[in-house]
């Protein structure tokens, strides 16, 4: 559930902090005083796309957070996207808009964009103003479908998808295949030289480490000679020796000084070990000019090597796998063109027997699905209507199936069943958009649903049925809903008023959480607009007792 929801510097909000409980919250205000900022910035929270110009005039960024309770059934889910609540069950949500990024974090965890959406749709669902235009694209209502029957046929679609990416590669191979004869041999050729190429050079592991180094040694021979040639002379222990028999001669004056006697003993032994190492690397040190030649010739071969097959050893060798294994395809191709379509029938055969199940359990899904969604929008005053859904095949396979599949509705008796699309206004879109919602939130656990208008189009008594429905939504679920009508605000459990404001040259919008009294002068206004009067006051009393009757 959505605890609260806190806002700062967002376009014409300075600062609101909204408090939401269970039940039906419903959201009014005048026209411009910033409903759609409300949604905009729970949107926002909920990552998407964000622009510098939503920062608030004169702010440096703007702060959306959401606070939510998570029940214990959704940790696990949450747990497997490696988010946690804290002891109590509180997920706090997070996004810092600034002109350069935003920062979004989870419980103070910085997170992508992407991580904020998947952790948030478990949490939380928003029916835009506008969402019910997607009912008008056939694409929408399959999806519809799939979401109300996962249970049913959701394992179906994976393997579906599996085996149409299989089927998908095996006909891509076949049409490769489909080259002219000339391509093939000019491609067996190739193949040949490059295989013969990295099997010629007899590539070793480590063989580049080591003749970089001994090129290295080689190539600065001359700087090495002189170095330690001035170093043989530096380390003569002649001068040591001398310092030994001058110290030995006053040792017995002083016994003090056997300690500095016995350190040159060790020195001398060092330095003539040192000597004698360097003396005998120095004997031992040649300078082939042509090895250092050969060398360098290996090296430009491992180079050209690892300039066309890969970084290093390993990868060079995959890469000579790779092509002998093509290689041997091409020069066998027949055999191999027969048995790769060998295996692509067979997969199209598997991939049509799991399309034609798939079609199958969705239309089985779709006939209780169009049940529900009929009863729905019975009682949101369809007085007689018809609801079912197309299902047509496609010429082709796709990863979800054949299936092409489109609601259809009749509203009036009489009319024959037509294209969800071409038959309903925009009121009853929304209406029938609204029956989906309604049959979707039966059968999935989100726990916060958000309706921004809901109410387009419709009034009277559809409106008063429109509400009804809501109430019944947030039985289950905690509900936000932003209305502009009476019949739907009467239904509120918590009522919030949006208020813009305008002073000392600064618009402002707030959100006040309305009392008992609050919530019957908000209704006047909905009810009677500029000027309220006593009757109109009376009017919304008997509105929200009624409201309260019927919720109860």
């Amino acid at each position: 559930m959505l605890l609260e929801l806190h806002v700062k510097n967002l376009a014409l909000i300075e600062a609101a902090d909204v408090e939401f409980d269970e039940g039906l919250n419903i959201l009014t205000g005048e026209t411009g005083a910033g409903k759609s900022i409300i949604i905009g910035s729970v949107n926002l929270a909920l990552g998407q796309k964000a622009s510098k110009d939503m920062i608030r005039s004169g702010a440096e960024s703007a702060y959306v957070e959401l606070v939510f309770a998570v029940e214990e059934e959704k940790r696990e889910a949450l747990a497997a996207l490696d988010v946690y609540p804290d002891e109590g069950g509180i997920l706090i949500v997070s996004r810092r808009i600034q002109a350069a990024r935003s920062v979004i974090k989870i419980n103070d965890e910085t997170v992508t964009a992407a991580k904020l959406r998947a952790v948030t749709a478990l949490l939380i669902d928003i029916h835009g103003q506008h969402e019910h235009q997607s009912l008008l694209h056939a694409s929408k209502h399959l999806e519809i479908l799939d979401t109300y029957g996962r249970a049913l046929i959701g394992d179906l679609k994976q393997q579906t998808a599996k085996a149409y990416r299989e089927y998908h590669s095996l006909r891509e191979e076949l049409e490769r295949m489909s080259k002219d004869e000339e391509s093939r041999r000019r491609e067996v050729d190739f193949l040949r030289f490059e295989v013969e190429e990295i099997e010629s050079a007899a590539l070793k592991e480590g063989e580049e480490e080591e003749l970089t180094g001994k090129h290295r040694r080689y190539s600065n021979g001359r700087r090495i000679m002189d170095s330690l040639s001035a170093a043989y002379e530096a380390v003569n222990s002649d001068n040591i020796g001398h310092a030994l028999h001058m110290v030995g001669e006053v040792a017995a004056f002083d016994d003090s000084l056997r300690s500095i006697q016995d350190q040159l003993y060790d020195a001398e032994s060092i330095l003539s070990d040192v000597h004698h190492a360097i003396g005998d690397y120095l004997k031992d040190m040649e300078f082939d000019q042509e090895e250092l030649y050969q060398i360098e010739s290996r090296l430009d071969v491992i180079h050209n090597l690892q300039a066309k097959y890969g970084r290093n050893a390993e990868q060079i060798f995959a890469a000579l796998e790779e092509k002998k294994e093509r290689l041997e395809r091409l020069v066998h191709f027949d055999e191999y063109r027969e048995e790769t379509e060998k295996n692509y029938k067979r997969a199209e055969e598997r991939l049509n027997i799991l399309c034609s199940k798939l079609s199958g359990q969705r239309q089985k899904a779709a006939k209780t699905l169009t049940k529900q969604i009929r009863e729905g929008l019975v009682d949101l005053n369809f007085l007689d209507v018809r609801f079912s859904m197309e299902f047509r095949q496609l010429s082709h396979y796709t990863a979800n199936g054949y299936d092409e599949a489109e609601f259809l509705i009749a509203t009036n008796p009489g009319e024959p069943e037509r294209a969800l699309g071409l038959v309903a206004s925009g009121g009853e879109l929304s209406r029938v958009m609204l029956a989906i919602k309604t049959v979707l939130a039966d059968g999935d656990d989100i726990p916060t649903l958000i309706f921004d208008e809901i109410d387009t189009g419709i009034s009277g008594r559809t409106a008063q049925k429109v509400s009804e429905k809501l109430s019944i939504i947030s039985k289950n679920h905690q509900v936000i809903c932003i209305t502009h009508l009476p019949q739907i605000a009467a239904m509120a459990d918590c009522h919030y008023e949006i208020e813009k404001s305008a002073g000392s040259g600064i618009t402002k919008t707030q959100i006040n959480r309305l009392s008992g009294e609050g919530m019957i002068l908000e209704l006047a206004r909905l009810l009677g607009g500029a000027e309220i009067t006593d009757a109109v006051l009376e009017n919304a009393r008997e509105m929200k007792k009624l409201a309260w009757g019927t919720k109860n």
